[in-house]
């Protein structure tokens, strides 16, 4: 899984170019999803048209990976911007364009078996 964060990392950083910063990119498996991994995602441009900016996500990583590997992910997890969750994984863990890996925790009231953190910030203007 790791290479495909990997890839990951190159998705969101040309996302970034083309529609703004995250405040959170994140791989997570779940413990009662053990073999599908959902991405989160947090970003104020997200907020503004959620179903628009999952599909443009969505098509980005269409393009990067492989079939067998598009297969590995589950979802696309749109976190509000102002989730007190979302502030505390950002106190946790500062990170932007790179990546970091987190393994039995819990975030988001979640059980959380593996997870890569490619970019974890807190929004300029809170």
């Amino acid at each position: 899984m790791k290479e495909i964060a990997e890839k990951l990392v190159q998705v969101e950083q040309k996302i970034t170019q083309e529609k703004g910063s995250f405040n959170l990119f994140a791989l997570f498996l779940r413990e009662d999803a053990p073999d599908v991994w959902d991405l989160l995602v947090a970003a104020p441009w997200i907020s503004k048209n959620k179903e628009k900016s999952i599909k443009y996500i969505a098509e980005k990583i269409k393009k990067a990976l492989k079939p067998q590997e598009i297969i590995k992910l589950s979802r696309i997890v749109v976190i509000e911007q102002d989730s007190p969750d979302l502030k505390a994984l950002q106190r946790a863990i500062h990170i932007e364009h790179g990546m970091t890996e987190v393994q039995n925790s819990v975030f988001f009231g979640l059980p959380i078996k593996h997870a890569y953190i490619i970019t974890s910030v807190r929004n300029k203007i809170s």
